[in-house]
């Protein structure tokens, strides 16, 4: 079977190109990944009306600690599993689930006497109860392993549907009970009710039955692939547990909901990248072997990536203030400067975000080790020390000096998959099409007079968007133009000839 029949073979095109179905997927992924993270920034806000800052404190330590450790359940099995070329895929499907299951089962015996000793570094004993309720709704994540099958397809339209009924479910309880005065235990009822009901509905769905098959090269094969990965979550994990956990004695369980807040909305920025991200991987793992295709498809889908991210980060630093005095209220004053500073932070980090799914994609995986655990030394060696010593204000910087630091070896490996790229170059096409709009807004507020006002804040963001929306559509007028143009090819289901999914990038050359 050559490589054109082998693309075709393990992708869902329905009678597109590759790079027709990338676009169509991107369509996909943008619609879900706009409504899940905006629903999870809504969830965020409106629970937040209703907690104070040290209730939402609470349960930042439990979404954080489960949630960090959820990382050492992610090892990339999944990814593995797309990258995988078996003549059986049934049977490949089963063995990466008996793994999935294996790995889950450790991660649940860990969990279990986990938070009573979490209660006890914070002393808070309140913490024990809705952390082994939030354990149970993150073993029911194992049962969504089905997924992986249409996403290694590429068939995102079925993927996203399936995946939507967590959060959309989860979505419905929480609120519901926050209005109801259920506190924290809104957000943990709610996170349980979307875990057990996108477990019902994945498992009936799934193409294949879930079965146990072992199978010891397997096991190898996807332990040299995952081990890596590891390293990488435990160097995630001392990150956000060394953030909540010194906060907690440093600047009280406050200080914690302001760095959990900070988090999520850093997440939320994080939105386009996995959008391209997850849309593009299955598509370079089936033309991993050309990588001057895979150099291609990486610039162009981090400056598709920066078109919203930069902006954002930028954007949030520039009205953080408004942000806590019009709609979070002065509860939270404290988070404005965070908020400034992981505004910076997170634009800075969308250069190069996605690269480590390029190396993934050819098996190579100690590289994104080695990043992680410098980016985990460095947070040791600033934010923690600067946190103890300076409190908030001293974490936001720390967290910026831990961003470049990151920045300088993601470079260093990019330049090794791709020896043509120009990281200099690169940063300064993502960044000058914000720099006028934040020019006109500070010029703004240079003249104004009177008081600060909701509606004053709502005419500089709009001018704000305008301009960098106009100087972008200009700056990358080429890029836009070829991707209207796959996206118009994927709604017509326009069909061209296979070898091209070969001979292409997802993204080609104008």
């Amino acid at each position: 079977m050559g490589a054109a029949e082998l693309v075709i073979d393990r992708l869902a095109l329905e009678g597109r190109t590759l790079r027709a179905q990338t676009a169509h997927g991107t369509l996909v992924n943008t619609a879900y990944f706009i409504g899940i993270y905006t629903l999870g920034l809504l969830r965020g806000f409106v629970v937040a009306a209703f907690l104070s800052a040290a209730e939402y404190g609470v349960w930042g330590i439990v979404a954080i600690t489960a949630g960090t450790l959820l990382l050492l359940k992610q090892v990339g099995i999944g990814d593995k599993f797309v990258q995988q070329e078996e003549e059986d895929q049934e049977l490949a499907f089963q063995k990466a689930f008996t793994l999935e299951m294996i790995v889950m089962g450790a991660f649940s015996l860990l969990m279990i006497p986990l938070f009573p000793l979490v209660a006890l570094l914070y002393d808070r004993p309140e913490l024990i109860a809705p952390g082994l309720v939030f354990t149970v709704a993150l073993a029911m994540g194992s049962l969504a392993a089905p997924v992986w099958v249409f996403y290694r397809r590429m068939d995102f339209a079925r993927q996203r549907t399936l995946q939507a009924v967590d959060p959309l479910f989860g979505f419905i309880v929480t609120i519901g009970l926050a209005i109801a005065g259920a506190g924290y235990w809104s957000l943990v009822i709610g996170t349980l009710a979307g875990s057990i009901a996108a477990a019902i509905v994945i498992v009936r769905a799934s193409p294949y039955p879930l079965r146990i098959r072992w199978d010891k090269a397997t096991s190898k094969d996807y332990f040299s692939f995952s081990w890596p990965i590891l390293f990488a979550a435990l160097s995630a994990i001392v990150i956000a547990q060394g953030s909540i956990l010194v906060g907690n004695w440093t600047v009280g369980i406050a200080g914690v909901g302001v760095i959990a807040l900070s988090a999520a909305i850093a997440q939320y920025s994080d939105a386009v990248d996995s959008i391209i991200t997850q849309t593009l991987y299955p598509a370079i793992c089936a033309v991993r072997d050309r990588t001057d295709l895979l150099f291609e498809t990486f610039v162009k889908s981090n400056r598709l990536a920066l078109i919203w991210g930069f902006p954002f980060g930028i954007g949030l630093t520039l009205f953080a203030a408004d942000l806590v005095a019009f709609i979070l209220g002065d509860r939270w004053l404290a988070a404005v400067f965070v908020l400034q500073v992981f505004g910076i932070t997170q634009a800075l980090n969308h250069i190069g975000f996605n690269w480590n799914a390029f190396y993934r994609a050819r098996g190579e995986t100690k590289p994104i080790a080695v990043v992680n655990v410098v980016t985990m030394l460095a947070f040791l060696a600033s934010a923690i020390p600067l946190l103890i010593t300076q409190g908030l204000k001293g974490f936001a910087i720390g967290i910026g000096v831990m961003t470049l630091v990151t920045l300088a070896v993601r470079t260093y490996f990019l330049a090794r998959l791709f020896p043509a790229f120009a990281m200099a170059g690169h940063a300064l096409r993502a960044i000058w099409p914000t720099l006028p709009a934040v020019a006109a807004v500070l010029l703004i507020r240079l003249v104004e007079t009177g008081g600060r006002t909701p509606l004053l804040a709502v005419a500089e963001l709009v001018v704000y968007v305008v301009i960098t929306l106009g100087i972008t559509a200009v700056a990358e007028r080429t890029l836009l133009k070829e991707l209207l143009g796959y996206v118009r090819d994927s709604r017509a289901g326009k069909s061209a000839e296979s070898s091209s999914a070969t001979t292409s990038s997802p993204i080609r050359t104008a």
